[in-house]
């Protein structure tokens, strides 16, 4: 079979890829080696799919279904190895291989095609948020994961070339990240790139999450990711800045997190985010993004 990446991950690895990097040209020779060597087979690649993997639909030598996912070393895909193992399928799925190949990682199948974002609004909040919860767990006391600190200081300084039209908004950003960093109020292992499309359908589960890119660090820090969900409807309604502030509030409520330090990590993703999307040339996505974090 010939592994053809989807376009979708075509294209958002172009927009982060270092000079020289070749892995998405490797990547159908990758693919063929990592099912051989497994003795799967492959039913399909699974289209949009991600924006940092290939996943791909196979069965093991005795039927089971399982899922093939190959990443490059940009994505993390170690880190979230060690996470997943770390969770042993406790709200997460579940790793079904105990060696390690660098970049590849062999899944259990959920149902790829129906995540919490097919629910509607509220049900899809209350489900996220419950499987969100069983994630957030004392992380291994050897872990190399990236911290909160760690990973928003990177990003804090990118955000500080932004030009000059989203000053004000960088500026709020980086001082709420500088108060909220003085006093974290605790460690916990953390899924990192949380929202309702990371939580799919599973059998053993109703609802599993997908895809962690973990860091160590604040539970509001996870959960502000979620705020922004579906944050092209939240824009087009006329009560959208009402809904924001709503929502925050019964997350926090519900979760058990101080609310004005998930309003604070919220305006830093979505700025971050909006930032990032100026960069790479995607300013409809920015527009969106930095008009949210203008209500918060």
């Amino acid at each position: 079979m010939a592994f053809e990446p989807p376009q979708r991950l075509v294209r958002a690895l172009g927009e982060s890829a270092p000079d020289g990097d070749d892995w998405v040209e490797r990547l159908p020779e990758t693919a063929e080696q990592a099912v051989a060597l497994r003795e799967l087979t492959v039913e399909r690649v699974q289209v949009p799919g991600g924006r940092s993997s290939l996943v791909v639909l196979v069965r093991r030598a005795d039927g089971t279904p399982a899922v093939l996912k190959l990443a490059p070393a940009r994505a993390r895909p170690e880190s979230e190895r060690a996470a997943l193992a770390h969770w042993e399928g406790r709200g997460a799925v579940q790793l079904l291989e105990p060696f390690a190949t660098e970049g590849v990682l062999l899944l259990e199948r959920l149902h790829p095609d129906v995540s919490v974002r097919s629910l509607p609004e509220a049900k899809a909040l209350l489900e996220a948020a419950g499987a969100l919860r069983r994630l957030w767990v004392e992380p291994p006391g050897d872990h190399v994961f990236e911290t909160v600190a760690e990973r928003t200081g990177r990003q804090a300084s990118v955000m500080r070339g932004a030009s000059a039209e989203v000053a004000g908004l960088v500026s709020a950003a980086l001082e709420a990240r500088e108060s909220l960093l003085a006093a974290p109020p605790e460690e916990r292992l953390l899924h990192g790139t949380f929202r309702q499309s990371k939580v799919l359908s599973g059998v053993r589960s109703p609802w599993l999450a997908v895809g962690p890119d973990p860091v160590v660090g604040e539970c509001a820090f996870d959960l502000a990711r979620l705020v922004r969900d579906r944050v092209e409807d939240l824009i087009a309604s006329p009560s959208g800045a009402a809904t924001t502030r709503r929502r925050i509030k019964r997350l926090a409520e519900s979760l058990e997190v101080d609310q004005e330090r998930l309003r604070g990590w919220t305006l830093f993703r979505a700025v971050e985010s909006g930032v990032r999307a100026l960069r790479v040339g995607r300013p409809k996505d920015a527009e969106l993004l930095l008009e949210f974090a203008g209500w918060l």
